[in-house]
């Protein structure tokens, strides 16, 4: 599959960068592409949070605006995985809404 048809086809999957705790549950990381017809060569990205269902059978999911933009998909793939754990907290924590 190449990355433009990665971008469109896959966007609601998104490419998973990372798993974390946060608050004793885990999340899922995954990097979604938005396109910008703007800039059609530019692969701009979020970053989506899901957490499994919980007791209640309710899951969650939260999300960021766009904060990676590369030139390639490559480079924005790779710059969503750089990320550690703590800089995916912050970032989660920030996608929640208020408690």
């Amino acid at each position: 599959m190449n990355p433009q048809q990665s971008r469109t086809s896959n966007q609601s999957v998104g490419v998973h960068v990372g798993t974390i705790a946060y608050e004793g549950l885990l999340w899922d990381a995954y990097l979604e592409f938005v396109d910008d017809p703007r800039r059609p060569l530019s692969f701009r990205g979020r970053l989506r949070f899901d957490r499994a269902a919980g007791p209640d059978g309710a899951g969650e999911s939260a999300q960021t605006t766009v904060i990676i933009i590369e030139e390639s998909y490559e480079e924005a793939v790779a710059k969503a995985r750089s990320m550690d754990d703590r800089q995916l907290s912050a970032l989660l924590r920030s996608a929640l809404p208020e408690r």
